[in-house]
């Protein structure tokens, strides 16, 4: 019986020789109709027939051998058949039903044929019972070598898709900006998933508002693109705005939240890929087929869309491509979207923080400024960098520098907190360490009402007065880095700054801390000095030795010429040469005099009888500062400030008329007891001195000194001054 079955097997397989083709297009019929996601591949069309044909000449050659399976191996077809599927993205199930299907109509085929010749049914039944054994056995070996294949390559697609993710975390969003961080992403898309990629970001989030209502076009602005081997077709230039009309495929991917792919064929071109009949050219030159559609959400909002081509690699995009760029650009959405908030949050504090400094730096006759504000170029953002230029009494100037530790809207909020507080206490004329005693207070207040650490809300901060009388500079320094000076050439050479060095004076404590003491300094400033007041991004630099960033401020200095603004364009040029890490403050005074043509002094014993001495000596002096017009008003104001030093302070008393931008008349005595401006009552015989001096002076204050104090008023100089001091 043996014999008979492997003899009528013999005999069938030369019979089914002559017809492979038709088994071979039977076989394919059956799969086709009963596995369709198979054929939705071109690629995996052919190499389903040629699996086909390949198993069913393996099979009759193994019924030739008398059906011997011994070291069967799957046909070359069928391994490559099992990998491109996996590579398609199927599922190993349909490798398997593909498979069962196939032997099951290449079976069937060869028993009909074994029915249509043997005649015996004994012999047909053992036909039949062979036929059945070895069709599993094969299936069983071929099939166990496809899952292998499949497994394999799924494997490597898998880990090639974690490699792109990885390295797409890795190469996007390395900075927090917005065209940079979308280039990346074309970059990366162009490089791993197609052959030219474009990123189109809405206006309405660029400009950060909300998501717009339902309409018929979507603004949207071209802020990257990329092609993977040079060229790209001529479409929308980087920068450049444009719209998607309701019903294009990228509004319809951006209002579902999920990626589509387009198939493209040359006489069916979306209409909203081909803006001019040029570009239709240029992308039928291209021989652009597919286009994957991957929206941008990031935290609930839409930013734009991202559309990768190709055209270069013919397999179009697949599930696990859609899969890829879904993960891709989810994560550079949100990178996209962070600096879109940064962008945002550092033009808003960049803004608050240009409005809280002075539009130009004010000019004072006590010093010639000048000064810049350069914002960090780092990702932290702006900080809390400021300045100020400050008129006070006597003529003198205060000159304020400072820091505010963090970044950011709070920093920039907290340093206009800060500089609205010094310009306040500036106004009560103090000490600069009395000053900063105040301030620090100010900055403690500010922890304990807002609940904040230490560390949190803190600053530093460089409070310097020049008072060009007397060329005395007063300083003191909460944890700030302390000015350079430049002293003027001696004697009758042209004034140059040749003399440089590092103020020498005691560095108190940071603002913030609190219970720690502040020194003031004083030193002397010949007319001509110049004082460079910064912040600590000017000298500091990840590249560069401190000291070194000293050295070249002082040498900078050293070389000053007439123009401070070429000064301070020559000191970021030399210190910053590229963007600063960190804010950057930086201010400017050279130091002028006044002198004795524009300054007179009188000592005055405490005696009422010398009232009548210091009224004439004022309309003197304003004689001949050609004054005359203010020359009562200065009379009644002086008659009254002298009586009021000597009726109730301590000698020595002097007055002093400072002439320069306002005419400014100053007493002082030795007495620390205040002066209260009230209203006298109808019969009282005093108490209207300093009501006077209040409604004649412009403005009117005191001050305290370590030896007393001085209670000063100005008053504004004529139209028709026109200059008079002798």
């Amino acid at each position: 019986m043996r014999t008979d079955v492997d003899a009528l097997l013999r005999d069938i397989a030369l019979r089914l020789r002559s017809r492979v083709g038709e088994l071979v297009d039977a076989l394919v019929t059956s799969m086709r109709e009963q596995v369709p996601s198979v054929w939705a591949h071109d690629d995996l069309t052919d190499l389903a027939t040629d699996a086909a044909h390949q198993h069913i000449d393996t099979v009759l050659q193994s019924l030739e051998r008398g059906f011997d399976l011994s070291g069967v191996q799957a046909p070359p077809a069928a391994i490559d058949f099992a990998r491109r599927l996996a590579e398609c993205g199927g599922q190993i199930t349909e490798l398997l039903r593909a498979y069962r299907i196939g032997h099951a109509a290449a079976l069937a085929m060869v028993r009909e044929e074994a029915a249509r010749h043997a005649t015996d049914p004994q012999l047909r039944d053992a036909v039949a019972a062979r036929l059945i054994t070895g069709s599993f056995d094969y299936i069983d070996h071929t099939s166990e070598q496809a899952v292998m294949a499949f497994q394999h390559a799924r494997d490597g697609r898998l880990q090639r898709r974690l490699i792109v993710v990885n390295e797409a975390s890795r190469r996007i969003g390395t900075s927090l900006d917005i065209g940079r961080t979308a280039q990346e992403l074309a970059e990366v898309g162009a490089e791993h998933l197609a052959d030219f990629v474009t990123v189109d970001l809405l206006e309405a989030a660029l400009r950060e508002e909300d998501a717009p209502p339902a309409q018929d076009a979507l603004m949207v602005r071209r802020v990257a693109q990329h092609p993977a081997l040079g060229g790209c077709p001529q479409g929308v230039p980087t920068g450049h705005t444009h719209t998607f009309t309701t019903g294009s495929g990228p509004a319809n991917a951006l209002a579902a939240g999920q990626p589509v792919r387009h198939r493209i064929t040359s006489a069916d071109i979306p209409a909203w890929l081909t803006g001019s009949e040029a570009l239709r050219r240029s992308l039928g030159d291209f021989g652009i087929h597919t286009v994957l559609l991957a929206p941008l959400w990031a935290r609930g909002s839409p930013l734009g869309v991202a559309q990768f081509f190709r055209h270069h690699d013919a397999a179009p995009f697949d599930d696990d491509d859609l899969l890829l760029a879904q993960e891709v650009t989810s994560r550079a959405a949100v990178y996209i979207d962070n600096a879109r908030m940064y962008t945002h949050e550092r033009a808003t504090a960049l803004a608050l923080q240009q409005s809280l400094l002075p539009d130009r730096v004010p000019r004072h006759g006590a010093v010639e400024t000048a000064a810049r504000y350069l914002p960090s170029g780092a990702r932290a953002g702006v900080g809390g960098d400021w300045y100020d230029v400050i008129p006070l009494s006597g003529a003198r100037t205060a000159l304020v520098i400072g820091d505010v530790v963090g970044r950011g809207l709070y920093a920039s909020a907290t340093m206009g907190r800060l500089r609205t507080a010094v310009r306040t206490l500036a106004d009560i004329d103090l000490m600069p360490d009395e000053l900063l005693t105040h301030l620090d207070d100010v900055v403690i207040r500010l922890q304990h009402e807002e609940g904040q650490d230490l560390d949190e809300i803190s600053a530093t901060c460089l409070y310097a007065v020049y008072d060009p009388v007397t060329r005395l500079c007063s300083l003191a320094s909460a944890g700030h880095a302390l000015p350079a000076v430049a002293l003027p050439m001696a004697g009758d050479r042209p004034a140059h700054p040749l003399q440089v060095h590092f103020v020498d004076a005691p560095t108190g404590p940071p603002l913030g801390l609190g219970g720690l003491p502040f020194e003031t300094a004083q030193f002397e400033l010949p007319e001509g000095s110049l004082l460079a007041l910064f912040t600590d991004g000017l000298i500091k630099s990840t590249s560069r030795d401190l000291g070194l960033g000293l050295a070249e401020l002082l040498e900078v200095l050293g070389g000053a010429g007439p123009s401070l603004e070429d000064v301070c364009d020559r000191l970021l040029g030399t210190l910053l040469p590229s963007r600063p890490a960190d804010d950057v403050a930086l201010l400017l005074a050279r130091t002028r005099a006044l002198d004795s043509g524009h300054v007179s002094t009188l000592e005055l014993p405490s005696d009422p009888s010398v009232v009548a001495r210091a009224r004439t000596h004022a309309t003197d002096q304003l004689a001949a500062w050609n004054l005359d017009d203010l020359a009562f008003s200065t009379e009644l104001m002086v008659s009254e400030l002298v009586t009021n030093a000597i009726r109730y302070g301590r000698p020595p008393i002097s007055l002093r008329l400072i002439l320069q931008s306002t005419l400014t008349c100053e007493v002082t005595d030795t007495a620390t007891t205040s002066p209260r401006l009230r209203r006298a009552r109808t019969f009282d015989e005093g108490g209207r001195g300093l009501f006077l001096v209040a409604q004649l002076a412009a403005k009117w204050g005191t001050r305290y000194t370590r030896d007393g104090k001085v209670i000063w008023a100005e008053q504004s100089l004529p139209d028709s001054f026109t200059g008079g001091a002798t």
